[in-house]
């Protein structure tokens, strides 16, 4: 674990007319691709018809022209891309998931971890459910197909199953009439919706993804909020709203959602200008110039550059063609991406006092590997500032930070920190300063868990993710 690991991206689109709503969902994902790498999927629905493919790897290499031709036209799609914080990476467990029942077929695509599912899945299992994921996911599709047995609609199905489904969740469903978009009561994880001219509705994980959809935002869901879309337009149910206080990740502006999104009404580029601003005013240093660590430290880099007025600088570069570290398993190919991801630009550093400006510090060992690329480079002093405060306590709501261990701020202090990691000083946004990322943070209200350790729900009584696969394995190894 280099760095933080994120979860995933959902899409969905309605269209009152039959059309080429793949490529709708391809552009939608194609924007979502930075909030997982490991796999994708896509389902269109023509007249209750539904083709799917999915597979491991990024959407440009999982949907070919060929892939893309074969999944046809319909009025509906969904889509999911995805970094599994539950479950192995495995194309078992791409998204979305596809459900046949008694009454119908469902698909599904989930953004978010539940704090309950090991407690669920175990209740299911007992009653004789077969699961063929490792997921969470396929756990709330479990428990909506089961009220739908019931229920008299899917959107109905699904208003129960959120009475037992605890911790974070954004989904997208569709059903062979109807696409339905739902915000777990926390709202830990964006989703909003958009209108396109000719009148079709865009469900995203973020408002980037409206836009290359063709989509004009219309607003963020509440949490706890059901949309449905249909045949007669969009509808509203708000029974789980207000039912608890709002708790949207904070680190969807720090680092997760890309900066030309916005979520409940802020802009992601502009709290991460903030961050840089209230870094410089915290940890001011005598230094030449400011460097961002691409892609996610660079706005903030520009936000401190502009409080402290030492100019801003291009010192890394990187390279496009190559995913974001953390997205490969295992450690050794994460250290091997980290050298052929970035390169230091040794004019800009050569002789100079730097400014290194990074999102977060989680193990310690890229930014010990950056120091060290600007060190080679000439450069005289790095001083090292975190948008972020330290990462102290472990994550269930669908960020990879399952446990202390792995965080170094848990084990050493400020400057034993920034000695382990090469850097002439070391600083972090404050907690407090968090707080003012955006102008309504006190009227939205946002989880900060991570770093100060207040949870808004019960933690999960089974916290170790990979709880599945190590009962697969166990099992295995019985047989």
């Amino acid at each position: 674990m280099s760095n933080i690991h994120e979860e995933c991206g959902v899409f969905g689109v309605y269209s009152s007319s039959t059309r080429n709503v793949a490529a709708t969902a391809y552009y939608g994902l194609f924007a979502l691709q930075h909030r997982g790498q490991e796999s994708c999927g896509i389902v269109v629905n023509d007249d209750g018809v539904f083709t799917s493919f999915k597979d491991t790897g990024l959407v440009n290499d999982v949907f070919t022209p060929e892939v893309m031709e074969n999944l046809g036209e319909g009025n509906m799609a969904i889509g999911h891309c995805r970094y599994g914080t539950t479950g192995s990476t495995d194309r078992n467990n791409a998204q979305p998931l596809l459900v046949n029942h008694i009454k119908g077929k469902m698909a599904l695509a989930h953004n978010g971890n539940l704090v309950n599912s090991a407690e669920l899945r175990e209740e299911l299992e007992l009653q004789g459910s077969i699961f063929h994921t490792t997921t969470d996911s396929e756990v709330i599709s479990y428990i909506i197909t089961k009220e739908r047995i019931s229920a008299g609609s899917i959107e109905e199905a699904l208003n129960k199953a959120m009475d037992r489904l605890k911790g974070a969740y954004s989904l997208v469903v569709m059903s062979p009439t109807k696409l339905i978009a739902a915000r777990d009561e926390h709202g830990f994880r964006p989703l909003c919706y958009g209108k396109t001219a000719d009148g079709d509705f865009v469900v995203a994980s973020e408002s980037s993804a409206l836009a290359a959809a063709g989509a004009a935002m219309e607003r963020d869901l509440l949490p706890g909020e059901i949309m449905v879309f249909d045949k007669n337009g969009e509808r509203s149910i708000t029974d789980h709203c207000g039912k608890c206080n709002p708790s949207l990740c904070v680190f969807e502006y720090i680092y997760f959602a890309r900066p030309d999104s916005v979520i409940e009404g802020s802009s992601v580029h502009n709290a991460r200008l903030r961050a840089g601003a209230f870094l410089a005013l915290e940890h001011p240093v005598q230094a030449d110039v400011v460097v961002g660590v691409p892609d996610s430290g660079i706005d903030a880099a520009i936000g401190f550059s502009r409080q402290s007025g030492i100019p801003y600088g291009i010192g890394l570069i990187k390279n496009r063609y190559i995913g974001r570290t953390f997205i490969s398993p295992g450690q050794k190919s994460r250290e091997d991406k980290v050298r052929i991801k970035l390169n230091p630009v040794a004019s800009t550093v050569k002789d100079k006092r730097v400014v290194l400006i990074d999102d977060s510090i989680v193990r310690g060992t890229t930014c010990a590997r950056i120091v060290k690329l600007l060190r080679d480079a000439g450069a005289k002093e790095i001083h090292l500032r975190i948008s972020a405060p330290p990462f102290l306590n472990p994550c269930y709501y669908g960020t990879d930070i399952d446990s202390r261990e792995n965080l170094i701020a848990c084990h050493h202090s400020v400057e034993e920190i920034a000695k382990i990691v090469g850097a002439d000083s070391l600083g972090y946004l404050s907690v407090e300063n968090v707080g003012k990322l955006t102008d309504n943070f006190s009227q939205k209200g946002y989880c900060t868990a991570c770093f100060s350790g207040l949870y808004p729900t019960e933690v999960p009584l089974k916290p170790n993710k990979n709880r599945f696969e190590q009962k697969i394995s166990e099992r295995r190894y019985a047989e």
